[in-house]
Parts: structure tokens; C-alpha cells; sequence
């Protein structure tokens, strides 16, 4: 099993930036696909950025805004959060899948961290 706790929400401005990071337990995920996503009251959750050994995805809402990255010695992945706008306030939450490519669909990640809340002000 794997654990995965997120941390560094919070409130921010709009304009600012916060860093997001996930820290794994339980097993080594270097070889996994991770990835963030968000769900804001009313909305479906959505993938925001993922990372696997082929590569890294955004998705457009956040291209040139966001940066995701991962440092396997300390088993963590973060997400650069700049250019923070209204639209991005929600519930952020890591996953982590065994499949080693990025995929978007979040029924196919198979464990979930519980989430971290990040509010812009306008």
C-alpha cells in the first residue's frame, strides 16, 4: 500500500504562488505515475499536471503557470503553482498510479491523498 500526504495549500492573492507537495509512504514510487488534480465545489474532479518516466502532461488551464516535479530520494512530488488565478481555488489532490505512462482519467490512479485546500482572493 501506498500513503500520500499533500501539504502547502493555503490562501493566496491572485497573481501569487503557492507549492504544493506530495510525500509518499510504503513503498517507493519512482517508477509510478503521479499526478495532480482538483475538484472545486460543484465541479468533477480534473487532472492538473502528471509525471511518469515518459514525460510530463498540463492540462491548457494551467500550461506556463504550473510546474510539476518529483525528488525520488525524498519519495515526493511537488506542483509550482504561479500566476495564481480565482479559477484555481479547490480541493488539490495527489495520486499515484503503477501503469508508467501519464494518463488523465482519474479512475485509473490507484491511491489518492486527501486532498489539500488552496483558496485565491481576487
Amino acid at each position: 500500500q501506498v500513503q500520500l500526504v499533500e501539504s502547502g495549500g493555503g490562501l493566496v492573492q491572485a497573481g501569487g504562488s503557492l507549492r504544493l507537495s506530495c510525500t509518499a509512504s510504503g513503498r517507493t514510487v519512482s517508477s509510478y505515475t503521479m499526478a495532480w488534480f482538483r475538484q472545486a465545489p460543484g465541479k468533477e474532479r480534473e487532472i492538473v499536471a502528471a509525471v511518469s518516466w515518459t514525460g510530463t502532461y498540463y492540462a491548457d488551464s494551467v500550461k506556463g503557470r504550473f510546474t510539476i516535479s518529483r525528488d525520488n530520494a525524498k519519495n515526493t512530488v511537488y506542483l509550482q503553482m504561479n500566476s495564481l488565478k480565482p479559477e484555481d481555488m479547490a480541493v488539490y489532490y495527489c495520486a499515484a498510479s503503477t501503469i508508467q505512462y501519464i494518463k488523465v482519467v482519474s479512475t485509473l490512479y490507484d491511491y489518492w491523498g486527501q486532498g489539500t485546500q488552496v483558496t485565491v482572493s481576487s
